[in-house]
């Protein structure tokens, strides 16, 4: 290769765009491009299909069972006839083996007056039980999904 030679003075080589080697004589100074390759990352959004959301209520009938209780009130007129003796405090009312005994009392006028116990009321509870069935109607929420693909088709799930 001469001086003049263009192909003396062009780079060559793997590095260079011709793809030879470049030669460099002692002494002269030689340019090399760096180059540098960057990547980059975007992101965009791709509807791939569509969702419907739905609830669906089932009504279920059901029986329910109860018992029932109510209480009742016997009263019993018991005559007593009884007179007090003087200074004999009147009978209160009390309670004895689950029966409440109310005292009635009357005063007469004889020469002189007495405290005379004319009766006692007995009260006593009785409790009684009824077993009973309803029909009712219960209602119940289910969720429906459909899922509606790009495409076109669908696909129903319950949960």
């Amino acid at each position: 290769m001469s001086v003049g030679d263009p192909a003396a003075t062009e780079p060559h080589g793997p590095g260079t765009p011709s793809g030879t080697a470049a030669e460099v004589a002692v002494g002269e100074e030689a340019v090399l491009p760096l180059i540098e390759e960057t990547a980059r990352i975007e992101k965009r959004a791709v509807e791939t299909g569509r969702v419907r959301v739905s609830t669906r209520t089932d009504t279920l009938d059901q029986v329910l069972r109860e018992t029932l209780r109510s209480d009742m009130v016997g009263v019993t007129r018991v005559p007593v006839n009884r007179t007090l003796a003087e200074g004999e405090a009147p009978p209160v009312v009390r309670t004895e083996a689950g029966v409440t005994i109310i005292p009635v009392l009357e005063e007469i006028f004889v020469v002189e007056k007495r405290l005379v116990l004319k009766e006692e009321v007995h009260s006593r509870r009785t409790t009684a039980g009824e077993d009973v069935e309803r029909p009712v109607t219960l209602g119940r929420n289910r969720l429906v999904i459909v899922r509606v693909a790009r495409e076109g088709d669908s696909t129903e799930h319950e949960a």
